[in-house]
Order: C-alpha cells, then structure tokens, then sequence
C-alpha cells in the first residue's frame, strides 16, 4: 500500500509559492513552449522580465 505524506506548516515560518508558467520561444526552431516553476512570490516579477 502507498503512504501520503502531508507537509504540516504550523510554525508560521514558510513563505508563500506561487506557481508560474511563461510562454517562451525557441531561438532553434522558432516553436513556443511553456516554462513552468514553483517559486517564492518574492522572485515572481524577476522571473517574468528574463
């Protein structure tokens, strides 16, 4: 049988994720691709302007 592990954050110490998915194109084909990652919302607006 398979166990689920479910994280507890109690203590009011972690920080807020966001996921984020950008739409970039390929400078080899010229095709678009989607970008997905899980990050603070801190470096949400640095990860946008790449």
């Amino acid at each position: 049988m398979a166990k689920k592990v479910v994280a507890t954050l109690k203590d009011g110490t972690s920080k807020k994720m966001t996921k984020v998915v950008k739409m970039v194109k390929s400078p080899k084909t010229g095709a678009y691709f989607f970008d997905e990652k899980v990050m603070n919302a801190d470096e949400v607006d640095a990860f946008l302007k790449k």
